[in-house]
Parts: structure tokens; sequence; C-alpha cells
């Protein structure tokens, strides 16, 4: 059968205007479809938030701060002069004096030859057992030895008189009356010949200490003038060295031993610059070391008074006070304050009982913090009132703080959350 065009093409249109007729059931049904993204996007947003508030209470426990403090500093250009009393009281400024003895030998070969004539000589104790009176001796009293030998005093002497019935006695140095190794000898006993064919010559008597050496008539090895100038400033400079680390060695912690307070005594009299039989010439040198020590906090607050006006007594330090220039003008080391007794550098510093010295240098003047305190006071702090904290510690110059996280405002609550880190001088 023939299809009639028109008709199907108005059945298609009936087909399409009847599917727009829906019922409300299913309209509704229909519609829950355009609204699942709007959930979504509520769940997503709601998982951020958590993660943010997550994020916030993880970096909470895990709060940091770090603080960098500039500390208050003075520059200073010292030309200090200071008077100090050995070991004074409280309120003296007070100085240590430390003394070390020691001896140096050395072996030097001798260069030249020629004769030489020297006396034995020794040490003598003299007795006396004959009266309780005092008896004189004058120098060059002679002496004869066990051994047949005349030796000689070296100076005149009062010999005490006997205590009931102990001798009284004295010691003096002797020599032989001539030149020659035969006055060497081991210790021997004496009689003054003087008193020969009296009373006293039994009474009187004498022994030597140790033994009579040095004699010597001959041809010898000598040092020159030269070599002995060499020898004996190597022998004090070796000899100082030693003595100076030994002393080092001794300072307590809190003290300072400035390395121009430190002065060398030699005694010449223990210097054995002789001759010798075989060219090698043994020399022995014996001194004593002595050195101003101070208590370096004392000193310190000495410094900073003279120094800084309207010094508080805060706590400070001086970072290079160890290389500042010691030194003692003439007539400045005083046996005592009353007498005005000097003694000279060159003498025995075993009396000395005050001086006044000179201190000299380019420093600075550096206040210490208390770390801890600072930190105590930061906790829990808010961050604006940082600055407001730091008003309270004029010894606090500039002061930089770091928080980490960045948002947070406060500051934590537990002292081993705050770090800080002090830029003293090196």
């Amino acid at each position: 059968m023939p299809r009639n065009l028109l008709q199907d093409i108005i059945k298609v249109k009936h087909v399409n205007r009847e599917m727009r007729v829906v019922p409300h059931s299913v309209l509704g049904s229909i519609e829950t479809g355009p609204k699942a993204p709007q959930t979504r996007y509520k769940l997503w947003f709601v998982a951020i938030i958590s993660l943010i508030f997550f994020l916030y209470s993880i970096s909470s426990l895990f709060s940091r701060v770090v603080v960098t403090i500039n500390p208050k500093m003075q520059n200073v250009v010292l030309n200090e002069n200071l008077f100090a009393t050995l070991s004074g009281g409280i309120e003296e400024f007070s100085f240590d004096l430390i003394v070390i003895s020691g001896e140096e030998n050395k072996i030097v070969k001798t260069t030249e030859e020629k004769e030489v004539s020297e006396r034995a000589e020794g040490t003598v104790l003299i007795y006396n057992a004959f009266s309780s009176t005092s008896q004189r001796l004058d120098i060059g009293t002679r002496l004869e030895g066990s051994n047949g030998k005349i030796y000689k005093t070296k100076k005149q002497i009062v010999l005490p008189g006997m205590n009931d019935t102990t001798p009284g006695f004295i010691e003096v140095d002797i020599y032989g009356l001539e030149a020659g190794n035969e006055y060497n000898s081991a210790p021997l006993d004496f009689t003054i010949f003087g008193f020969k064919g009296t009373p006293k010559y039994a009474k009187f008597y004498a022994r030597s200490k140790e033994e009579i050496t040095g004699g010597f008539k001959g041809k010898a090895s000598i040092i020159s003038d030269a070599e002995k100038s060499i020898a004996l400033n190597d022998l004090k400079t070796t000899l100082q060295g030693k003595l100076l680390k030994k002393a080092t060695d001794q300072i307590p912690n809190g003290f300072i031993l400035f390395k121009d307070a430190v002065y060398m005594n030699i005694n010449d009299t223990n210097i054995d610059v002789s001759f010798s039989k075989d060219n090698m010439l043994p020399i022995n040198m014996k001194g004593t070391l002595y050195g101003f020590l101070f208590n370096e906090k004392k000193l310190t607050q000495k410094i900073v008074e003279n120094s800084v006006k309207e010094y508080d007594g805060s706590d400070v330090f001086i970072p290079n006070i160890r290389d500042l220039v010691f030194s003692v003008p003439a007539q400045a080391v005083l046996t005592s304050p009353a007498n005005k007794d000097y003694i000279s550098f060159t003498n025995n510093l075993s009396g000395v009982k005050n001086i006044n010295f000179n201190l000299k240098g380019t420093t600075k003047i550096v206040w210490k913090l208390d770390e801890n305190k600072l930190v105590t006071d930061l906790l829990s702090k808010s961050k604006k009132d940082f600055n407001q904290v730091l008003l309270q510690y004029p010894n606090i110059d500039s002061a930089d703080l770091v928080i980490s996280p960045f948002w947070k405002m406060t500051l934590p609550n537990k002292t081993k959350n705050i770090k800080v880190i002090v830029n003293y001088p090196k």
C-alpha cells in the first residue's frame, strides 16, 4: 500500500508532543541528576576545612621561636692607672703573687784556653763549745782542715756563745789558702789555727757542710765573654719559658696573668761559668719567676666603674681583656703603703705588698644577658608584646624574633620551644 508521507510527518510530530507530557512524579526523579555536583562541592569544602584545622593543630604542637639578641656594647680606649693590694679585703682591689723557682742547665763547648788559677771553696759551720760568751772572728780567719790544708773565712763573723750545754754555731764560706785541686776535698773537720796553744783550741771547731770544690791550677778551657753572654741569654729564655708554663698551668679558673705582668729574677751567684778541663763547660742557672695574678671579674668591674658613667653594676665582660698591655711605672711596687718602701723589679719581689699599674688598649665592654630569665618572660606572650618585654632589658641593644609557623601570633608556653641566640663578640 502506498505510504502517505504527510501522514507520517504528522504522526511523528504527535509522538514528539506526547513525549513532552511527563507526569510530575517522573519529573521529580529526573531532576535529581543536576543536584549531585553541589553535594560533592560541599563534601570538598568540609574536607578542606578539616585539613586546615588538622594542620593548624599539628603546627601548634611543633611551634618554635628563635630570638636573636644583639647585646649592649660600648667601645673603650683604655689608659687606666690602678692600685692593688696583695690579697686585700672585700672592699679592696687585690692581686695575688705567684712565685715559682727553678733551674736550667746547659753544656757549652769552649773555644779558648788559658792558664787558670782557682781556689777551692766551700761552706762550714763553726761551733763555740768554750763558753756562753760570743766570739768575734775576723775576715780571713785561718781554719786547718783534717787534710792538713789551711782555709780562710770570707767574712767577719760573731760566733754565738753556748746555750747551757749546747754549743753556739754560725755558718760561713771559706776558700783554700792557695790555688790548686789539692784543696778540693770531701767534707772535713777543722780547727781554728789561731787558737793553737790556748784552751780555746779544743773548744772551737768547724765542720764543712758539703764537699769543697773548684780548686784548679794549670791550663783549662774557658768560655769567652761573647759565648758566655749568648749562653746565659739562651738559658734565661729557656728557664723563663718553662717557669711561665708551670705558672700558667697553676692559674685557677677566672684569674688573669698578663704576659707583661711576669718578672724573672736571676741571681748571678748561681751561675757557674768558670772553666773546664775537657772543652765542655757546664752552665747552671737558677731563677725565680714572679707574676701578678688578678681576678678577672673584679678587674673587669674596676675597669667598667672607671670607664662607664652611671654604671649600675650589671654583669659585663671584656672579650679581649687578656690582650691589654700591663705595665708598672718606675717606683710602683711597695713593701707597705705606710712607709712607702719601694722594690726594684731587679730585686726579690717576695716582699711586695702593693702595686700601682697601668692597663692600656682598645677594647669593648659587653653587657651579659640572663637568657633563662628572658625565655621565662616570653612564655605565652603575644607576638605584639615582644617589644614590651625587651624594654625590661636595658642590656639588649636590638633583637629579632622568628616564629614558626609564620601565622602563629602567640609564643610557645614551654621553655624548650624558645631558643635565644646572643651575638656575643668572640
